[in-house]
C-alpha cells in the first residue's frame, strides 16, 4: 500500500476471559493466519498462504484451552504476523519481514518509514495496549499476574528436522522456565528442551521482556511443534500437558512468594 493512506484495520486485538481471576495472563501473538484485505495477501503465492510463517498453527487453540483451565485472561493478534509480528518491536527488521525462511513476502519489500509507521500503529501498538490494560486492571483487582505466552513452531526449519517437541523459553528471568523444566520427568514421552528451538539471541523474548520482566512479573513462552496440533484432539492433549507443568511450577512460585501482584 502506498504511503499516506490509511492503514486503520477494525478488531486487531481480542480480549477473552478478560474478569479471568486466575494467576496467568495468556499472550498469543501468532494466532491468527488474517491478512486485511487492503494488504492483498501481500503477493504470498497461495502454497505460502497458510504456511507456519503466516501465524502459529495451534496455539491459539491450546491458548483457548488453558484459559478456561487456569480461568486466565488471553490477549491475542487477530492479524497474521507477516502484517506485523506483535513480538518484535517496530524497529526490528523482522516485525515486517521481507522473507520468512525460505517464503518471499513481496508485499514486505522496501516499505517506507511511514508504511513501517502506520503498521505499527495500526496493530502493534494496539496490541501493547490491550496487554497493559488488561495487567492495570489485574492490579486495581489485587490479582496477581504471572505471564505466559503461547506459540507453535515447524517441525522442518531451512530443510532440518527438529527433534524438540516442547520448547520452555526465557530471557533474564527463568524462575517460571526453572520450575516448570524441573517437572518435565512427568511428560518422559516428550523432547522438552530449555531455550529451543529459539532462545534470546533470536529477538523471540521481547514480549517476555516488554510485559513481563519490565514489570517484575514471572514469565515464561511455551513452544510447541505444530505436528504436534494437527487435530482439535491434538491440541486438548497438548493443553493437558501444558498445564501438567505449569500447575506445579505456578505453585512452587506461590511457596516462593512470587507472582506478587
Amino acid at each position: 500500500m502506498p504511503a499516506g493512506i490509511s492503514q486503520t484495520i477494525d478488531n486487531v486485538v481480542e480480549v477473552l476471559n478478560r474478569k479471568g481471576a486466575g494467576d496467568v495472563l495468556l499472550l498469543c501473538e501468532h494466532a491468527s493466519s488474517h491478512i486485511p484485505q487492503q494488504y492483498k495477501d501481500l503477493g504470498l503465492r497461495d502454497e505460502d498462504r497458510l504456511s507456519h510463517a503466516v501465524w502459529d498453527p495451534g496455539a491459539r487453540a491450546v491458548s483457548l484451552l488453558l484459559s478456561k483451565a487456569l480461568d486466565a485472561p488471553m490477549v491475542a493478534s487477530r492479524v497474521s504476523r507477516l502484517v506485523y509480528d506483535c513480538n518484535r518491536p517496530p524497529e526490528s527488521p523482522s516485525a515486517m519481514p521481507e522473507k520468512s525462511e525460505r517464503i518471499e513476502v513481496p508485499g514486505n519489500r522496501g516499505l517506507s518509514p511511514e508504511e513501517r509507521k502506520n503498521r505499527a500503529d495500526a496493530i502493534y501498538f494496539p496490541f501493547c495496549t490491550a496487554v497493559t490494560e488488561v495487567i492495570e486492571e489485574r492490579n486495581k483487582a489485587g490479582l496477581k499476574t504471572i505471564l505466559v505466552t503461547m506459540h507453535s513452531f515447524s517441525p522442518v526449519f531451512h530443510g532440518q528436522h527438529r527433534a524438540v517437541e516442547i520448547g520452555i523459553l526465557h530471557d533474564d528471568d527463568s524462575d517460571l522456565a526453572d520450575a516448570m523444566l524441573a517437572h518435565t520427568s512427568t511428560l518422559s514421552h516428550r523432547r522438552i528442551e530449555r531455550n529451543e528451538p529459539y532462545g534470546p539471541d533470536d529477538g523471540v523474548t521481547h514480549s517476555l521482556k516488554l510485559h513481563g520482566v519490565s514489570r517484575r512479573l514471572p514469565n515464561v513462552m511455551l513452544e510447541i511443534r505444530n505436528d504436534l496440533l494437527k487435530t482439535a484432539a491434538d491440541e486438548e492433549a497438548m493443553a493437558e500437558e501444558m498445564l501438567t507443568l505449569l500447575r506445579p511450577a505456578l505453585a512452587t512460585l506461590e511457596l516462593k512468594g512470587g507472582g506478587d501482584a
